[in-house]
């Protein structure tokens, strides 16, 4: 009873330390750091060797948390390989793959046996036991990060053979890391056991590795039957991350009973049997898209509380003496990256420029190299926990510099597609409408009534005839491309409206995203077959049959306020507007003393929408949404304006 009680406070302490450490976590990205080191750095703080309000017990007693998040970890890590998406770069993808993993693990491992005599706890091991640790360690260095990567390609819309690439390579790497680090736990097991090299050995090494891969099928079946039962949607996802930590459960009872009953022990490696249980979910059954929603949303919340933990069981006494061990690690690691990515490019004819810059790409490192590195602490506790604090610290140094490589060799191989620099606001609205209807030009005459600016576009003069466009400034062009828009001044519109085909539109849009930064972007589809590309994109879109029944609904749920964003009140009027007055930068919303029948009704800052109170600070750049009669917003604009 004393114990659950003592669990039951550590666990309520470590919560709320992790509420803190996802604060501390978006301060560190603020500061263009990476998120998880700065979860490692609350770890650090509230761990046993700062604050201590995480004692080295309760390191201990969470350690159930752990496993949960390993096991996500490598469900993850299965569910990104996807061989599908991988066909048209597989040549290429195959041979970096192996370069970097002959390579990375040949210098790592060479580099922790020469280092061995400076290494603390390695100092009194035999020949065969730095081996063994010299093995694992390289193994670790392995390991890439397919979500940093991800990240920095969604952030930079990259595109492009060089893109597809390093992503398949990154996918696939954590994928062989866990099949790598599986073989040599079972290989280090029995070198730190001094069993013999013999035939028997290899027997054992063999049935350890088959029986994690049946095991990884029956998790298979067992993750398949929980998605496809009816049931509550967080009640299969808890049902799937109890199914995770069952594997690790398993595991101990395996090896712990055959210690005990058998002269070797049996060491069959959980995150290889979760790693193999995601993918046959991904690849060979119809629950894919669930178990990657389960696991993207289950995913930011385990990683705070992993990493957290992870920060606080860091040996930082081991680490003050190990630090130049991390940088050789480091340094090693960067060479067998450059090695292995140069020749296993050239050896898959890929471009030269490919080959020279391609090692900045597979720098990054995180997930499943901090997941191995735990597991080796748990596996071998003697030295296990020191071991670990090299690996982490070394996966830091990979984590802050990776990414910055990453982005910039996207750029230099220019397959980055970024939003352009958005001009600066003339004083004036204007907007662009491409595609004339019926519907185009009632929104043009529209927007001129509340002193908008129009240019109609279409690309037939017939289609012109047919309608009234009279008073509206209209233009024929040939065809859409980038200097087109340059003509029509497209830089300086406000925004940009589609009435064209599908892909028509998405030409438009991307083109006005990439070169001008256009803030707002709307199109009309046909349908809604390429509705989240055109939401990747950041465009407004508008498919006619679920924009009359979103509106009908609207107008049942909320009749006053759907009249009123639709004008049908003639005295009142909603709009945004961009604050681009300094003097109002830092004041309050009680201190504008607006007029009184104008109502804020939220505020738009660095994509996040807030709720205005009276005590709220604007900040320039913010874009107000206002509600009010006509005449008093625009003396409010004119304010926002000045």
């Amino acid at each position: 009873m004393e114990n659950l009680t003592t669990n039951l406070i550590y666990m309520s302490s470590f919560i709320i330390i992790a509420l803190a450490s996802k604060q501390i976590g978006q301060f560190f990205m603020q500061a263009k750091l990476p998120l998880i080191s700065g979860f490692l750095m609350a770890g650090v703080i509230a761990g046993p060797y700062v604050l201590g309000l995480i004692p080295s017990k309760a390191v201990e007693s969470l350690r159930f948390i752990d496993e949960i998040a390993l096991a996500v970890i490598a469900f993850a890590a299965g569910n990104e390989l996807y061989i599908k998406e991988l066909r048209d770069r597989l040549k290429s993808i195959t041979w970096i793959t192996s370069g970097l993993v002959i390579s990375t693990f040949t210098l790592g491992t060479l580099t922790i046996v020469l280092f061995g005599n400076t290494i603390p706890f390695m100092q009194n091991m035999s020949i065969s036991e730095r081996v063994a640790v010299a093995i694992l360690g390289g193994a670790i260095l392995v390991a890439r990060s397919p979500s940093s990567a991800i990240a920095i390609v969604n952030e930079l819309r990259a595109k492009g053979s060089f893109t597809r690439t390093a992503l398949g390579v990154t996918v696939i790497m954590d994928v062989v890391v866990i099949v790598l680090f599986g073989v040599n736990s079972s290989i280090a097991d029995a070198l730190l056991a001094n069993l013999p090299f013999n035939l028997g050995l290899v027997g054992l090494l063999v049935f350890e590795l088959s029986a994690s891969f049946g095991i990884g099928y029956i998790l298979y079946r067992a993750l398949q039957f929980i998605l496809s039962i009816n049931i509550h949607h967080y009640l299969k996802t808890a049902l799937v991350l109890v199914s995770g930590y069952s594997v690790f459960l398993l595991s101990g009872l395996i090896r712990e009973t055959t210690h005990q009953e058998l002269p070797f022990e049996i060491l069959v490696e959980p995150l290889l049997i979760c790693m193999i249980g995601g993918f046959l979910v991904s690849s060979f059954s119809n629950y894919r898209d669930d178990f990657s929603r389960i696991l993207h949303q289950v995913g930011p919340t385990i990683y705070v509380l992993f990493f957290t933990l992870t920060g606080a069981s860091l040996a930082l006494d081991i680490l003050l003496k190990t630090w130049p061990i991390a940088l050789a690690l480091f340094a090693a690691r960067l060479m067998g990256i450059f090695i292995g990515s140069v020749s296993g490019g050239v050896i898959a004819k890929d471009p030269m420029q490919h080959n020279r810059l391609g090692w900045m790409a597979y720098v990054t490192q995180a997930g499943v190299g901090l997941g191995l590195a735990k597991e080796v602490a748990v596996e071998f506790p003697a030295w296990g926990d020191a071991f670990a604090t090299v690996l982490i610290s070394v996966i830091v140094l990979n984590q802050v510099v990776g990414p910055p490589f990453f982005k910039w060799v996207i750029k230099r191989v220019g397959e980055a597609h970024p939003r352009g620099q958005t001009s600066p606001f003339d004083g004036v609205r204007d907007a662009i409408i491409f595609g004339i209807k019926a519907q185009s030009v009632t929104l043009a005459r529209q927007l001129q009534k509340h002193d908008w600016q129009v240019k109609l576009v279409c690309t037939h003069q017939n289609k012109l005839e047919e309608l009234d466009a009279t008073n509206i400034d209209v233009h024929i062009i040939d065809e859409l491309n980038l200097q087109t828009l340059r003509d029509l001044d497209a830089e300086h519109a406000d925004a940009i409206v589609c009435f064209l085909p599908n892909e028509k539109s998405y030409q438009v849009c991307e083109l006005a995203y990439e070169h001008f930064g256009t803030e707002t972007l709307v199109a009309r589809l046909r349908d809604r077959t390429d509705f989240e590309r055109f939401h990747k994109l950041g465009v407004l879109v508008v498919e006619p049959q679920t924009a009359v029944v979103s509106l009908l609904e609207h107008f049942v749920r909320s009749p006053v306020g759907t009249a009123l964003l639709l004008g049908h009140d003639e005295d009142q009027d909603m709009l945004d507007q961009e604050i681009r007055n300094p003097s109002i930068h830092g004041m309050t919303l009680r201190e504008l003393r607006l007029p009184l029948d104008v109502l804020v009704l939220s505020i738009q800052r660095s994509g996040h929408t807030l709720v205005s109170r009276g005590f709220t600070q604007f900040q320039l750049g913010d874009k107000v949404t206002m509600v009010g009669p006509r005449e008093k917003l625009e003396q409010v604009m004119l304010r926002f304006d000045a």
